[in-house]
């Protein structure tokens, strides 16, 4: 568990865009000074009971940063706290920035949103049902190309200059789930689709672009798109749960996935993007409002929410936008809402449910509503607990096995047992315990397959808490052990 309450407070930076202003009070008689307060110990409390190391709070209001503070630690070892300078990858945040470059592409002139991707991307043949699909740069803006959510467990580790390209290939070897424009279906590796769009038409490698036509106009000068040779040292260093308690891990590079998921951003940065959003500071407010036009042609994603250009919009009257972030050790959440000129982001160094759940209930208190009951248990808290539990089950079971197996060892030096015929009734409980441990094992490697629609290991392994793959390997052991036990008694008898 982590040990960091006490000094946390200390840690973080607050920034308030008019000190004057905290004397005075709110619509609910607060004082300034006591919203603030009540939104830090709320956030704190839940970063604890989240177990995350670092978080970042920014929220704007009618184009000003009215509050961005740090809590805990952009490095545990290091003890070096989360300021709004500490950078953080994104996530799936990074799409909207990927949508408005397509939408700035196509002002230009050098797309169409309504074309086939295959005019950009000759090769990219896709079917559905066997039969060649037409996919448009608006189906993959809007996740309705068909492409299924899956796919994103075959995007390759790479930090190749092709690794765009070698993402993209990977969808030649898969079926399309739907028809294109038919249907919503969240895949993230649509939007890499479009990142190898933007590098094909500008020239450019997307990270280039991106920066240089989407992220420096904005004014955001710290940011930038994909993982760095030589990181910055305010880069903040990524957490996941395993046993319990977060550990630094360093994924795979996954450069190919960056316009889906890699832009780095930090709080002051994140500040001007949502108040670019909310149509201040910006000389192309129309561009901006385009890239929140939901798509309405197909069926909401309940409640009344249709997907945009890398935003869902939600609400009876498309009022708030948001979008969530997760990648194999960050978070992120942004939600702004049109009519109050407000919006709130958090980043976090962990990948965690509770990114979201501050984010919408930062946004309430601000607003002057009392504090919610606290959100479930994150997932990945389950995951690594109860992946724990197998992890000391399976353990003595199998150090019970292996004390067993030991045993019958040492009877047979003794000579108190002997080799014997595998006939009989000890043919059929061999042959029984054979095919019962090889089930056992067989089934716990097609579980992804079974519950998880194919999703490879290899993604498992670097998206889960590693006591994930160390409870699948702790299960297997148990049927090995338990098979090798079963077999020296099989093969062995009482002296008589």
């Amino acid at each position: 568990m982590l040990l960091l309450v006490c000094v946390l407070a200390a840690n973080g930076m607050a920034a308030y865009a008019q000190a004057g202003d905290r004397a005075g009070t709110t619509g609910n008689g607060q004082t300034l000074e006591q919203k603030i307060h009540r939104i830090e110990e709320y956030v704190e409390a839940e970063r604890i009971r989240s177990q995350i190391p670092g978080l970042s709070l920014v929220i704007v209001e009618k184009g000003r940063t009215v509050l961005q503070k740090g809590f805990g630690y952009a490095d545990l070892d290091a003890e070096k706290p989360v300021t709004g300078n500490t950078l953080f990858e994104i996530g799936s945040t990074t799409k909207a920035f990927t949508g408005l470059a397509i939408l700035q592409l196509e002002k230009d002139g050098l797309v169409k949103r309504t074309d086939d991707v295959k005019k950009y991307i000759p090769w990219l043949e896709l079917a559905y049902k066997g039969k060649p699909a037409t996919i448009t740069l608006n189906d993959l803006l809007y996740h309705t190309s068909g492409i299924p959510a899956g796919s994103i467990g075959y995007i390759p580790a790479s930090d190749a200059g092709n690794a765009l390209e070698l993402t993209v290939r990977t969808l030649l070897s898969q079926q399309l789930n739907r028809e294109p424009g038919r249907a919503f279906e969240y895949a993230t590796i649509n939007y890499d689709v479009l990142g190898l769009v933007i590098e094909k038409v500008t020239k450019q490698s997307f990270e280039a672009y991106m920066k240089q036509q989407i992220l420096e106009p904005i004014g955001m000068k710290d940011s930038f798109a994909g993982l760095q040779h030589n990181p910055s040292s305010e880069m903040a260093t990524g957490y996941r749960l395993g046993f319990m308690k977060p550990r630094a891990y360093t994924p795979p590079v996954y450069r190919g996935n960056t316009p889906a998921g890699y832009i780095i951003s930090n709080a002051n940065d994140i500040a001007k993007w949502m108040n670019t959003q909310l149509g201040y500071g910006t000389n192309d407010k129309k561009l901006i409002q385009d890239s929140h036009v939901p798509d309405q042609s197909v069926a909401p994603l309940g409640d009344n929410n249709y997907y945009a250009s890398g935003w869902i919009i939600a609400g009876q009257d498309g009022n708030v936008i948001l979008h969530a972030g997760a990648n194999p050790t960050f978070s992120s959440f942004i939600r702004m809402q049109r009519n109050d000129q407000l919006g709130v982001a958090v980043m976090a160094n962990m990948m965690s449910d509770a990114a979201s759940a501050i984010t919408q209930e930062v946004m309430e208190l601000w607003k002057g509503a009392d504090v919610g009951a606290p959100y479930q248990i994150d997932r990945m808290q389950r995951l690594d607990k109860v992946a724990s539990a197998i992890i000391l089950i399976a353990g003595g079971l199998i150090a019970l096995f292996l004390f067993l197996t030991g045993r019958v060892i040492r009877k047979l030096a003794r000579q108190q047992r002997s080799w014997t015929a595998l006939l009989g009734r000890r043919l059929i409980g061999f042959a029984l315990l054979l095919i019962m441990s090889a089930a056992g094992i067989v089934l716990i490697l097609t579980l992804p397959r079974i519950l998880l629609g194919g999703t490879p290991w290899a993604f498992i392994a670097v998206w889960s808490p590693p006591t994930i793959m160390l409870a699948v390997y702790s299960l297997i052991s148990v049927f090995i052990s338990l098979f090798g036990y079963g077999t020296m008694l099989s093969l062995t008898a009482k002296t008589r």
